[in-house]
């Protein structure tokens, strides 16, 4: 990856409607040779996809969660596995330190945000605990302007 592929993620990072043409203006290349890039930022899996960023509360999805698991050791991928599963669930990451799953989960409303915690996610056999911080305001942040050099 070079310092146009860079730019060229930054702009579809910021807009992934963008247009070839609008982005290889951008990024002062010809239009078949940002087609090129794209097409090989998407085949060496570096762009996993295109997506819109969604304000979860005005789409019916009002309460948002992150929620730790303590799982049993070596069941990552079979826990991984379930939680995908999960209706509203976004981001699941495995982490260090006084717990081993971070969750990110969007619901329409606490009652569906404590069905998914006590009836599904409580009853993954691999998962020993959890702990729900409920999220009051979040703020997506996105590519940042006055960063030119940093990836999202």
């Amino acid at each position: 990856m070079d310092a146009v592929d860079r730019d060229i993620l930054r702009i579809l990072q910021t807009d992934g409607r963008a247009s070839i043409r609008s982005v290889a203006e951008r990024v002062h290349v010809s239009r078949a040779n940002a087609y090129a890039r794209i097409n090989r930022l998407v085949e060496d899996g570096v762009i996993r996809g295109f997506g819109a960023r969604v304000d979860h509360e005005r789409a019916g999805q009002g309460a948002s969660a992150y929620i730790t698991l303590k799982i049993v050791q070596n069941s990552w991928r079979t826990v991984r596995e379930q939680l995908q599963a999960l209706p509203g669930a976004t981001h699941i990451a495995l982490v260090s330190g006084d717990f081993d799953v971070l969750l990110l989960v969007h619901t329409p409303d606490n009652r569906a945000l404590r069905e998914l915690v006590l009836t599904r996610i409580q009853s993954i056999p691999e998962v020993l605990s959890t702990r729900t911080l409920l999220v009051f305001e979040e703020t997506d942040l996105g590519p940042r302007p006055d960063r030119p050099g940093e990836l999202a």
